[in-house]
Order: structure tokens, then sequence, then C-alpha cells
């Protein structure tokens, strides 16, 4: 068996990222993104594509920020590996998989093929998550009207909260931030992301009890694929009251107000407490996603 070439794909070839085949129907999972043909690299072997990996990236980022798509034929675990170490950019992995995958033999085999070789490639499993899309079908979630919501124009209240809420939380970005930087830097991260995304900033809200009491934060977004729930999260000492329902509820309304025809959303599949309210307000699961640091 020959070596794999492994290249760049630019204008003219970038038809062949196309020509293997798609078990895990990544497709139709990134068929609302847009990729760069000169951040799409192949392995060819004797001219046929073995493996393929794509990385992605805002529309003004200069380098990708993280690989969405990566896939290879049956048998060429170790071309996908040497496809990922070889690349020029060093970012996350995050492995697109059809909901329930696990209980299907054949999509479970696949996606712990392809599990092994990013791990052979030096990335690490960080999470698996729940992916969710609402549409109009899915219905508008109740507003329960318990909490008030208001813009705040001062960062610094929304980096303080973001402060508190990491000090307990299941989320494992959130975690593995504050491990290596602690508090602020868990809260800064969130804050660049919120920045980076191309929705207004008076879009970012705090909601409060009717005493004027602060409960938590919601941030309606837009990322470069369309409408997305940026961020909910409740403060510590006001948990245990379900708020997360009312802030994912105002957030849904906020952004359907404001002209989406979806909604994109994601949680830890550990967390339960946030699932069952996605659960709640009418969030289907579309398909789960492990999310894979590069070491």
């Amino acid at each position: 068996m020959t070596d794999p070439v492994i290249r760049a794909l630019d204008e003219r070839d970038v038809h062949l990222f196309d020509t293997l085949p798609d078990p895990l129907r990544a497709a139709e999972a990134f068929r609302n993104a847009t990729y760069r043909p000169e951040w799409k690299r192949v392995a060819l072997r004797d001219g046929r594509v073995v493996a393929r990996a794509a990385w992605w990236g805002g529309p003004d980022d200069g380098e990708p920020v993280v690989v969405e798509w990566f896939d290879f034929a049956d048998g060429e675990e170790e071309a996908g590996a040497e496809l990922l170490r070889t690349a020029p950019w060093r970012v996350g992995l995050e492995l697109a998989l059809p909901g329930g995958w696990r209980q299907d033999p054949a999509l479970r085999a696949a996606a712990e093929a392809r599990y092994a070789a990013a791990r052979a490639a030096g990335h690490t499993l960080l999470v698996e998550r729940f992916v969710y899309r609402w549409t109009p079908e899915c219905g508008l979630p109740d507003r329960p009207g318990r909490l008030r919501f208001a813009p705040e124009p001062d960062d610094a209240v929304f980096f303080d909260a973001l402060r508190r809420i990491h000090s307990a939380t299941l989320d494992a970005h959130a975690l593995k931030a504050v491990e290596e930087g602690g508090l602020d830097q868990a809260a800064q991260e969130e804050l660049d992301f919120f920045r980076w995304c191309p929705s207004p900033r008076e879009w970012w809200q705090v909601a409060y009890t009717p005493d004027g009491d602060p409960v938590g934060i919601h941030i309606p977004a837009h990322n470069p694929s369309g409408p997305c729930v940026g961020f909910i999260g409740v403060l510590p000492e006001h948990r245990g009251h379900g708020y997360a329902y009312d802030l994912l509820a105002e957030c849904t309304h906020y952004l359907v107000e404001r002209g989406a025809q979806f909604i994109a959303a994601a949680t830890d599949q550990g967390n339960f407490p946030m699932a069952a309210h996605f659960a709640e307000a009418g969030y289907p699961v579309v398909r789960e996603r492990a999310n894979f640091d590069a070491r």
C-alpha cells in the first residue's frame, strides 16, 4: 500500500472533499457552514481521497479556531490521524455525531474509529454535548413571568456575573478555563466569545427578581452560522428555582422577535439540569458533538 499524500485543497480541486462517504452524516450537520478551500485538507492514496478535515473560523479570523469536519474511509484511521498531526494549525476538534449514535452498531463503530484517530493525533476528549435546533414548529416556550430582563452596557457587570456563575459550574469548557487560569480566565473567555459573535452588544441581558435582585444573565446571539443561545447562567445563590428555564425562554423569544427562523444551542451531556430545561422549552436534540482538545 502506498503512503498517503496529504495536502490542502484550493478552488480548482475543492470538489475532492466531497468524494468520501459520509457515514456520520456530517454534511447534514454542516449544511449552513462555510469553509475556506485553503482550510480544507485531504489525504490521498493512489489519487483517491481516504481522509479529510475542514478547519473553521469566522469571516474575520486570520486562522481557523477549530477542526469542525473530520472523516476518513474504512480502514484509514491512521491516515486520518496523520492528516490532523501534520496540519499547520493546532486547534481543538469538534466531532459531529448523529443523535443516539451509540445505539446503532454501524454508527458506533464509525464514531469510535474517529475517536481513536483523534486520540492518535494527540487530541484528548474534553466533553460530549447535546446539540439542539429550535424551529417555529417546536412552539415558543411559555414565559413564566417571574423575572424582569434588562440590557446592561457595563461589561464589568457581566464579568462579575460570569465569575460567580463559573465558581460552581457543570460546564466542562468553563472548568478547564478555571483550572488553567482561574475564574478571571473563565469569565474573560466567555466575554471574548460574545464579542466575537457578530450580534449586537445591546442584546446582552441581566435578569432580576421583582425586587431588583440580579438572578443571572442570558446572551441571545448570532454566530457566523445563524442565531443561537449564546449563554444561559444563574448566579449560585439563586439556583434551585428553575430560573435557567426562564432565561432560556426569554432568550428564545428575544431571538424570534428579531427574525430568527431557527435557533441553535448546545449543552454538556452531563449537565442534566440544563438538558432538562432545553427539553421543557421544546428544543429537540438534532445531533451530538464530541469536543476534543489539542495537546
